[in-house]
């Protein structure tokens, strides 16, 4: 934790476990029309390209005809993996299961005896007040949005999410194209109250929550589909892939921690949404960053996860609603939390 302004209040060791717990999801291909009952494992491809340079060159480059026209002609060869649907398939199939756990009041380790006791006094009062319903709306809204096709969501003619209750075996089926990922529609509360309950209910309480989540992309014949991509951490041997992409038993697939950043992607309480420079919702973290502009949105002493724990859980003088579901759903993210305001993933 953040080191409080007292020293008996300091907590060196403070750590949760997530409550959001998916597993990595396997990509098959289909038809539309033929989703429900046939799917073949979407294999992943290896070609060799030969690309031009296009990344920006120095000045002494530019300014030297002879240099430049060198460099152009150059050859930019590269082994990279693909994946695309079959010839005659139309339809991605996404599959994966998401885990929601309960006893959100019983940290995993906590060092400070006073602290436990006071944050276990706000998440008594938060689900008398809140009863989670409005984080809950939000993890059921990606859900049924299909977030987690993150690039394959792009320009899909149609996108249908099947969730199932693999307790209760209670099904709910949504039209993802009709649920906006710029914000959370109040419209769409009631098309997803059921599920979000069920979410609901599981953080009140102490039991575990299984879905099984099926989502299907119609994105068009022969197109191409975008897995998970690994890290390529040795870039020294030319010769390597320069891309290679993730699959299970020749599936291809995505991470879980992908998935669960699609569905923890509910920020919207930060304080530039909504303006010029906000992005529309952002991942649940503790300083909001957003790596693809290289910006933390949370960066400001106050309105970090540390600032508004310490606030909340201390000094009892947090009023924002918006901060309460802030701390709560970071609560549920899970992580280690150390006094060097570190966090350890």
């Amino acid at each position: 934790m953040a080191k409080h302004k007292d020293e008996g209040k300091e907590v060196k060791v403070l750590a949760f476990e997530k409550k959001i717990v998916p597993s990595d999801g396997f990509l098959y291909g289909t038809t539309w029309e033929n989703r429900v009952k046939i799917s073949r494992p979407l294999a992943i491809r290896e070609k060799s390209v030969r690309g031009t340079i296009s990344n920006s060159l120095d000045d002494s480059i530019l300014k030297d005809p002879m240099k430049l026209s060198a460099k152009i002609e150059n050859a930019n060869p590269q082994t990279v993996d693909c994946c695309f649907l079959d010839e005659n398939d139309d339809t991605l199939v996404m599959k994966f299961t998401v885990k929601f756990l309960g006893n959100i009041e019983i940290p995993s380790a906590c060092s400070n005896s006073a602290f436990l006791k006071k944050y276990q006094e706000k998440i008594s009062a938060y689900k008398d007040r809140y009863k989670f319903s409005e984080l809950s709306f939000r993890y059921a809204y990606n859900i049924a949005a299909a977030r987690y096709l993150w690039r394959n969501r792009l320009g899909a003619e149609k996108i249908e999410v099947i969730v199932t209750d693999c307790k209760t075996k209670n099904k709910w089926e949504f039209n993802a194209k009709e649920f906006s990922l710029r914000d959370f529609d109040r419209n769409k509360k009631t098309v997803v109250e059921e599920f979000a309950n069920r979410i609901a209910e599981t953080f009140m309480g102490s039991e575990a929550s299984l879905f099984e989540i099926v989502c299907f992309a119609k994105i068009g014949k022969s197109q191409e589909v975008y897995p998970s991509e690994e890290m390529v951490l040795d870039k020294s041997d030319k010769d390597k892939k320069s891309k290679i992409l993730y699959s299970i038993n020749s599936c291809a697939a995505f991470h879980s921690q992908k998935i669960g950043n699609a569905i923890r992607t509910i920020d919207t309480w930060y304080p530039a949404f909504g303006e010029k420079e906000g992005v529309g919702p952002i991942a649940i973290d503790s300083y909001g960053p957003v790596t693809t502009i290289s910006k933390a949105f949370r960066s400001e002493k106050t309105t970090d996860f540390y600032s508004i724990c310490d606030t909340y859980v201390w000094d009892d003088a947090l009023e924002r609603d918006e901060d309460k579901h802030f701390f709560m759903a970071m609560i549920i993210r899970g992580g280690v939390f150390g006094k060097s305001t570190k966090e350890l993933r």
